[in-house]
């Protein structure tokens, strides 16, 4: 029997009323997530990550995909066909799949064009334990979302933050589900690549953070220091010369950076967790800086100066 055939056994799925369609509805709520502890992953993309991910750990629970998705993506078919029966995160279940109808499957996404192919994955978040000490992830680079609310904002951080090399991702309380479905798909797939922790309590992370020798960075449009600032201060001691301006941060050390509510920007809290403010400049009319962009600004200026040097400061 190949592969299609055992996607299609015993049936191809094609009730959209099903009790199983309408679980997998239910993962569209908050609610019907957290009951589950688990979240919807929509469109090839996001399924060829998820699936790239669950061969280096168990993450995924199902996969459903139409007969013309089937046809159109070779790459994903082979990674299924990989992943197909293997564990899943829960003990004894092992990871299913089924060929549905469009009907079936549009039932089951919350998005209006699901492009023919979505998965189940168990949710990705890490505890505190996770994080510090000799098997914990020690990150040198981090991101954290404080309450930003829009989904697509909050999966453009975590795309700047894939790109940039980050090594977590801090939700604190507030901030957007980041298993919502617009979320997810605004991430594009880097949910799956970089670890995350929600929920947050910032004064208590940021303190954390600080005893692990990791300064705390705000982007703030008000800050006494811009990024070009400490970007010429990294650049000019890479090359050994002296600057006359002297800047209090070196962005080759491991940084923690702190972006906050659209429509707010960072609380007076929140900036105080801070070791330093730093604005990132606008030149032209804009008011300012979409978060999503700014972070963006910010993640690759601390990356390039931490890759540059090769080393990350103690």
């Amino acid at each position: 029997m190949d592969f299609r055939e055992r996607l299609c056994t015993p049936v191809i799925m094609e009730n959209p009323h099903a009790d199983r369609v309408k679980d997998i509805a239910k993962l569209a709520t908050r609610t019907g997530r957290n009951k589950k502890n688990q979240f919807l992953v929509e469109g090839p993309q996001a399924v060829r990550e998820a699936l790239k991910a669950h061969q280096q750990r168990p993450v995924l629970d199902a996969v459903y995909i139409t007969e013309s998705a089937f046809d159109r993506h070779d790459d994903i078919v082979e990674l299924m066909e990989e992943v197909h029966g293997t564990p899943t995160p829960e003990q004894g279940r092992k990871v299913f799949m089924r060929m549905v109808t469009d009907e079936v499957l549009d039932a089951m996404a919350e998005s209006v064009s699901p492009q023919g192919i979505i998965a189940v994955s168990f949710m990705l978040d890490v505890t505190p334990a996770d994080i510090w000490g000799a098997e914990g992830i020690n990150p040198r680079l981090v991101a954290v979302l404080a309450r930003v609310q829009d989904p697509g904002n909050a999966g453009t951080i975590f795309r700047a933050a894939d790109a940039a090399g980050a090594d977590l991702i801090v939700c604190t309380k507030g901030t957007v589900d980041l298993y919502n479905p617009k979320a997810v798909r605004s991430t594009a797939g880097s949910i799956f690549h970089v670890s995350v922790i929600s929920g947050v309590d910032l004064e208590e992370f940021a303190e954390d953070a600080k005893a692990q020798g990791i300064g705390v960075l705000a982007a703030d449009g008000y800050g006494r220091v811009n990024i070009y600032d400490l970007e010429d201060a990294a650049a000019a001691q890479r090359f050994g010369v002296e600057l006359e301006k002297k800047t209090k941060y070196d962005l080759s050390q491991k940084t923690m950076w702190l972006f906050g509510n659209e429509a707010q920007g960072l609380n007076a809290e929140e900036k105080r967790a801070a070791t330093l403010r730093v604005a990132v400049p606008v030149h032209g009319q804009a008011e300012s800086l979409n978060v999503g962009i700014a972070s963006a600004v910010c993640l690759y200026a601390s990356a390039r100066a931490q890759n540059a040097t090769g080393t990350v400061a103690s």
